[in-house]
């Protein structure tokens, strides 16, 4: 069963990210499951640090970008999601390639979420694992 309240086809998402951060850095929306959201950041010259490694707030951009989709679209209609909180733990490097992040929820609640993202490498293996807090706003009268 779906968890998902508003419509969630992949071009119309993608589509809502042009001209922004997310469109500026590459990250791309590539699957919708029935519980969970994954996207993708390219480690490339515009997502790397100078080391060449990719930045550590990118690894925040992606999580917040999949826990704030993935929030909004299991919001009732005419509700929003911000960001309360985020947290990150870097566990390992990416130097190319992509790093793929799963959003999954943890809570639901009527005025709050909860969102784990687990990112990975090309190779699979865990790169950063995330968690956000996401305020559910009501419409405004």
């Amino acid at each position: 069963m779906s968890i998902w309240l508003k419509p969630t086809q992949l071009a119309d998402i993608n589509a809502r990210n042009a001209h922004t951060a997310v469109e500026h850095l590459g990250i791309e929306i590539t699957e919708v499951g029935d519980d969970y959201l994954v996207g993708r950041v390219p480690v490339d010259h515009r997502t790397k640090q100078p080391f060449g490694l990719l930045h550590g707030g990118v690894s925040v951009v992606l999580a917040e970008t999949l826990g704030s989709i993935a929030a909004y679209h299991a919001a009732p209609e005419g509700h929003l999601a911000v960001g309360l909180d985020i947290n990150a733990n870097h566990l390992r490097s990416a130097r190319s390639g992509w790093v793929t992040g799963t959003a999954k929820a943890v809570h639901i609640g009527k005025t709050t979420q909860v969102w784990q993202i687990d990112m990975v490498g090309d190779d699979g293996k865990p790169t950063c694992v995330s968690r956000i807090t996401m305020a559910i706003l009501p419409p405004k009268a």
